[in-house]
């Protein structure tokens, strides 16, 4: 079992480049930066992993994870860098395009592009998202980078992503660009996506049971639309604090096709990103178990 971590980098965690080199050291498999652009003042959204509905804090002060994962990619050789979720509406296509393609070809293509369509309302207002169509938003946007990684010159027309025949470079390291994940959490809505455009899915606390149930059918809808569905990956993004997945736990995913388990490191966000990742070795040792 592929065993990440990802992080809620702010600026009291310490150098992106030592907390990932850390991570590679301890033998985790990736290592994942969250985003949060800006947090508006005022908001009526519920945020459910909290008690009192609030958006924590931290979540105005995380650090661009492009500019981060350029960091680490500088003081690793090996392990995989992602974003664990890039808000992708909230992106001009083509700066993300420059961006994401500069970032694998400098670490050697190791860059994953974990993306979501983000359940903030009033932040992606801020970026002029319609919300209520974020997720086609999300769809152009992917069709729009594979274009732009892979060919000399490109054109795209949608509703959201639109632009003139353009050049643009430089080009990814992976010859089909960087691939592309959905951090959808609702398998009701999630799987048709997936199946559609994205090469893997990384759902957050989806229990193994229910990737049982969702994994063939993924399968089958991407066959019906002509790709590949070996090639599609799939991950579980898991946000419990404390001591991980049991072995057990990591057997059950593993079954049912699960690759790759993420494990959050809570900690970063307020002190010593280092420290944090240390906390998550056993985690990382146990995936060698499976």
């Amino acid at each position: 079992m592929n065993i990440g971590v990802s992080v809620f980098l702010t600026g009291h965690s310490g150098n992106p480049g030592d907390i990932a080199r850390e991570a590679e050291n301890l033998g985790f498999e990736s290592f994942w930066v969250a985003e949060h652009i800006a947090v508006p003042t005022h908001y009526t959204t519920h945020y459910p992993r909290s008690a009192d509905g609030k958006v924590p804090p931290f979540y105005a002060e995380l650090v661009d994870p492009f500019i981060a994962l350029m960091a680490a990619a500088q003081t690793t050789k090996t392990i995989k860098l992602g974003t664990a979720i890039s808000l992708l509406p909230q992106h001009d296509v083509l700066t993300v395009a420059k961006t994401t393609a500069t970032l694998d070809l400098y670490s050697g293509g190791r860059f994953i592009f974990g993306v979501g369509a983000g359940w903030f309302a009033e932040e992606a207002q801020l970026f002029g998202v319609k919300f209520a169509k974020r997720w086609k938003h999300v769809r152009e946007s992917v069709e729009a980078l594979r274009e732009l990684w892979t060919k000399d010159e490109v054109s795209y027309e949608g509703e959201f992503v639109k632009f003139p025949p353009l050049k643009i470079g430089p080009k990814p390291a992976q010859k089909s660009g960087p691939p592309i994940y959905l951090g959808a959490h609702d398998p009701k809505y999630a799987l048709k996506r997936v199946a559609q455009y994205a090469d893997g899915w990384f759902p957050a606390n989806l229990p193994a049971e229910k990737f049982a149930e969702a994994i063939p059918e993924i399968k089958r809808l991407a066959k019906e639309h002509g790709r590949n569905p070996e090639a599609i990956e799939f991950g579980v993004l898991m946000m419990a604090q404390g001591d991980g997945p049991s072995l057990d736990t990591m057997k059950q995913y593993q079954d049912a096709g699960v690759s790759r388990i993420i494990t959050l490191a809570w900690a970063a966000a307020s002190g010593s990103g280092v420290e944090a990742v240390k906390g998550l070795a056993a985690i990382a040792e146990r995936g060698q178990k499976v």
